[in-house]
């Protein structure tokens, strides 16, 4: 009941903005870099060992660029799901393409 309120007040509390028209192209940019930027990073990963310190860096390698283009750009910590979820879709396709190209 008391962990219901707080979260109803919680979400009450987040006030949406929609995505002006002018801040699209930033948008778009952001996705893009976010998920085309680790598909690469995602192929050499597979290839690696898995916990190592090269699989760890490339698996983190492109989120201090991805949150220097979203500062950029002023958006704000809401997108931060966004394009993790992206760079995910990214790391995952890029060891897809590598295990289809490997077979």
């Amino acid at each position: 009941m008391l962990t219901n309120r707080l979260s109803n007040f919680a979400l009450s509390q987040i006030k949406e903005r929609p995505v002006h028209r002018d801040q699209i192209l930033p948008l778009v940019t952001l996705i893009a870099v976010a998920f085309g930027g680790n598909v690469p990073l995602g192929f050499f990963r597979e290839s690696s060992k898995k916990f190592s310190l090269r699989w760890f860096v490339l698996v983190h390698f492109s989120i201090p660029f991805i949150i220097v283009l979203r500062n950029i750009f002023g958006f704000s910590w809401r997108w931060i799901p966004v394009t993790l979820g992206c760079a995910v879709a990214g790391q995952l396709l890029g060891g897809f393409i590598n295990r289809r190209t490997n077979r």
